[in-house]
């Protein structure tokens, strides 16, 4: 676990703390689909707002063309959302890179950084004007640790104090009590549409876990490697080898890939497609496989059951139609029902937990998507190694004060 600085190390009052939260919720016409990542934040700006502090809030929405404003990814929404969860006028400031009048015990969200120019390459002149917004620096935005940009980087470089928020923190102590001494057996699931975005975390988990479960596109290009005919389904022709070298890969390092025996499928991809139950050995030319069958599930089930640690990154199949849904429904419940120490992460494995109502039975929900798989892989993400430098400063500055 990195030593970082933390809010209970600080004094806050009549402070200006500028936090990075991640808002980049399920959006669906102009609405918010899912707001588990804005109520994850509430206690923390209470704890801030009660200390006597003035609050700034950064995050983004989606990925809007860096230095235009687009009403589209605007953070109206998010906005309105905290005024309501707060029970306080909670403004959105579009104009916030030169300075924001504030007011005592205030909190003030900026519009998205990605409207803002140099966000995304980590600009230094960004950087150093977001510093300049606030006497301590909180990042609390896990999801984005992965990556250097100036609200979740250049910023914690030349703010007077950098810390690191209670959501970021607990997410770095639950993916390590996850992998450091994980008891077996280890099951990971890994769903998603493309092999290649996940390619390295799989050739790692082969080395970690018992039992890898996949879904999804994924699934489908291990289908094709392992022979079977897989229709129109999503996958990846040119990484259709490369699954074949990764099964090779994971039978030496005595990793079982448990593929579909059966699958759910439709003719076209559609709320309304017609859901086939059919062998893997059945599908037909024009089939598109959308989840798996009943007889995988019971085989899921039952793996899930005797894990003692489960790590579990994207869906099965199509849960968002209902007739593609059980797949993904049942894994969740088998999950939510099994005595190992879960831990899920991803925007998709978020949605599917809320949807099938099993927040309080997974150990730990990480709100992370891409800094979740890199941490998995063990890489050092971008966020937490500045905020480490920033600790180390910071503990230099206390001890010479106590000389």
């Amino acid at each position: 676990m990195s030593i970082l600085v933390k809010i209970a190390d600080l004094d806050l009052s009549n402070k200006t703390v500028l936090i990075r939260e991640d808002y980049n919720v399920p959006m669906k016409n102009s609405e918010i689909a899912e707001d588990t990542r804005i109520t994850a934040t509430l206690s923390t700006l209470k704890q801030i707002l009660e200390a006597g502090s003035k609050i700034i809030i950064m995050s983004h929405l989606g990925r809007p063309e860096e230095g235009r404003h687009d009403e589209t990814f605007s953070l109206m929404p998010i906005a309105k959302s905290l005024s309501d969860h707060l029970g306080m006028e909670v403004p959105l400031i579009k104009d916030w890179v030169n300075g924001i009048e504030m007011s005592q015990h205030q909190i003030v969200l900026c519009e998205n950084v990605r409207f803002e120019k140099g966000e995304l390459n980590n600009d230094d002149e960004l950087s150093r004007k977001m510093a300049k917004l606030c006497q301590i620096y909180v990042n609390d935005a896990f999801a984005t640790a992965h990556r250097a940009q100036a609200s979740t980087h250049g910023v914690a470089k030349y703010a007077s104090i950098s810390a690191a928020g209670p959501l970021l923190i607990n997410e770095l102590k639950a993916l390590t009590k996850a992998l450091r001494k994980p008891a077996k057996p280890i099951v990971a699931i890994i769903g998603g549409a493309k092999v290649s975005t996940k390619l390295t975390i799989l050739e790692k988990l082969f080395e970690k876990v018992d039992k890898l479960i996949l879904g999804g596109g994924i699934a489908n290009t291990f289908l094709k490697a392992a022979g079977y005919e897989i229709g129109k389904s999503l996958y990846e022709p040119n990484l259709v080898k490369i699954a074949e070298k990764l099964i090779r890969q994971a039978e030496k390092n005595n990793c079982a890939i448990p593929l579909p025996v059966d699958v759910v499928t439709g003719e076209n991809f559609d709320e309304n497609a017609i859901a086939k139950t059919t062998s893997i050995n059945k599908i037909k030319k024009n089939d598109i496989i959308m989840d798996v069958g009943p007889k995988t599930i019971k085989q899921l089930n039952e793996i899930i059951l005797k894990a003692k640690t489960i790590v579990w990154n994207g869906p099965l199949g199509v849960f968002e139609f209902k007739q593609f849904s059980q797949g993904t429904k049942y894994l969740a419940k088998a999950i939510a029902t099994s005595n190992a120490y879960s831990i899920a992460g991803g925007g998709d494995t978020i949605a599917a937990i809320s949807k099938f109502k099993v927040e309080k039975n997974i150990s730990y929900i990480s709100t992370g998507g891409g800094a979740f798989l890199e941490f998995l892989e063990g890489k050092k993400l971008p966020a937490i190694a500045i905020l480490e430098e920033a600790a180390r400063a910071w503990a230099a500055m206390e001890k010479a004060r106590e000389l």
